[in-house]
């Protein structure tokens, strides 16, 4: 398969939301939006957005709580799906506590099964959102399925688990391009307000060149546990899918896909290579395939170094940062649950009684993933998608975000292979882990099965391949 190397850049003029509720609903002979069906549901309504949340789960609850609290942002929950019926009522009672009538999803409109998305779609029309909060294998079915019905889209990270997928992506990014339909990628910190400061600062040069990052991910352990007698072992695997490469990507790019993604905003670059080391614990009680330690070196077009580690072990040194050194000085790009502690350093010492300039956001107990203060970039990447519906502006981050996971999944395939990895192999690669994920059912043959112990090997280095 030929690698895919731009996104087009025309913009095909379609209806604006606002005109398209204007328009009373007719839509001319030709038009790119012809033939797909608006749902009796919203017949003869105002200008508000209507949304669907597909995957119920904690992320995705908050990506709806975020939607919902956009300013001025005239937003409606009107869907909502998922695979587990109990993960619908929590998420529906929470949300409907908070935002009251600006969540309108009775039974009828609550979805569960593997088509559930599609229905949850149908639900919307034309210039509405889809909230893609499912886990990453699942992203680019309904990717497509969102963009064929002509509905803007928010998706979570990570987007897809393996290369083929990431090209999917791709093309469905490109398939909304042209369609003029917007594309919110969940790779929040782009819309972080001091990252922005500081990524202007390097642009400037205030920095120096930048030939060294360092991103660390270090916490506790989490651990998977032998499947309890009675549960399926398909369902069993989906509902705990960060243990498992094919459902979620796996344990390090569910977290580190950030931190791979700032590093490749910081040098406006992807890297041309990866290679890296990691492992279990001797005798671990995590049943998972997950390593629970990864240290991989990406190279870039400039031969510029980025240093990403990931340990999840308990009783062991924690960091959640990243930090930038440049040929004049270093700086600290973010810091706890991404929180924008950002810093620039006199030199390269990155040590608080050295700090040269600090941004002036003041850390405090209130930031967490459920802060939706100004300095949220949860909360931002929902203000600038919901704006750029409102005033049809351009706003694609398809691409952009699929070339970050592909970045993760390079590093995570350097460290399973014991291989240097390059982006042209990557990029190009037809590994797939479940080639059935399209036509998944309760009865689809799980992608992997556990020993007699209810272990799931991991990959070894020397054996194993994911490009």
């Amino acid at each position: 398969m030929k690698r895919e190397e731009r996104l087009s850049p025309e913009h095909h003029q379609l209806l604006s939301r606002r005109g398209f509720v204007k328009s009373s609903g007719t839509l001319a002979a030709g038009s790119v939006l012809a033939g797909v069906a608006i749902p009796h549901v919203h017949a003869a309504e105002d200008n508000t957005i209507r949304l669907a949340l597909i995957g119920c789960g904690g992320r995705g609850t908050g990506a709806a709580a975020n939607a919902l609290t956009v300013p001025n942002g005239n937003a409606k929950l009107v869907a909502m799906a998922d695979l587990f019926p109990k993960r619908i009522e929590i998420s529906h009672k929470n949300l409907a506590r908070e935002f009251g009538p600006a969540v309108d999803v009775p039974a009828d409109r609550q979805f569960t099964g593997f088509d559930a998305y599609r229905k949850a779609i149908d639900c919307l029309r034309p210039g509405d959102v889809a909230l893609l909060t499912t886990h990453s294998a699942f992203r680019p079915p309904h990717l497509e399925y969102a963009v064929e019905k002509g509905v803007h889209v928010f998706m979570e990270k990570s987007f897809a688990p393996d290369p083929v997928g990431i090209r999917r992506i791709i093309r469905a990014g490109e398939a909304a391009e042209k369609k003029n339909l917007k594309v919110a990628a969940g790779l929040m910190c782009r819309h972080s307000p001091a990252r922005q400061a500081l990524i202007q600062k390097i642009r400037d040069g205030e920095l120096g060149e930048i030939p060294l990052i360092r991103a660390y991910r270090m916490a506790g352990a989490s651990r998977l546990s032998p499947r309890p007698e009675g549960e399926p072992e398909l369902m069993y695997q989906i509902r705990r899918s960060p243990h498992f490469m094919w459902a979620s990507s796996g344990r390090f790019i569910g977290l580190m896909v950030h931190q791979i993604d700032e590093c490749c905003w910081i040098k406006d670059a992807w890297p041309v290579s990866a290679h890296g080391v990691g492992g279990r614990m001797a005798d671990s009680p995590d049943c998972s395939e997950n390593h629970d330690s990864y240290s991989i070196e990406y190279t870039f077009p400039d031969g510029a170094k980025a240093m990403v580690v990931g340990r999840y072990l308990n009783n062991c040194y924690n960091d959640f940062s990243t930090f930038v050194h440049g040929t004049k000085c270093a700086a600290q790009f973010s810091g706890n649950i991404h929180a924008p502690t950002v810093h620039t350093y006199k030199d390269q010492r990155t040590t608080d009684d050295n700090i040269a300039w600090a941004y002036g956001f003041k850390e405090d107990s209130t930031w967490s993933t459920r802060y939706r203060g100004k300095e949220s970039p949860w909360q931002e990447e929902w203000n600038v998608l919901l704006a750029a519906i409102r005033d049809d502006r351009p706003h694609n981050e398809a691409k952009r975000a699929a070339y970050s996971d592909l970045a993760s999944i390079m590093g995570r395939a350097a460290v399973h292979s014991g291989k240097v990895i390059t982006w042209e192999e990557a990029m190009t690669s037809d590994f797939q882990f479940c080639p059935e994920i399209d036509t998944m059912s309760e009865s689809t043959p799980p992608p992997i099965l556990p020993n007699d112990e209810g272990r799931y090997a991991p990959p070894v280095p020397g054996q194993a391949t994911e490009v």
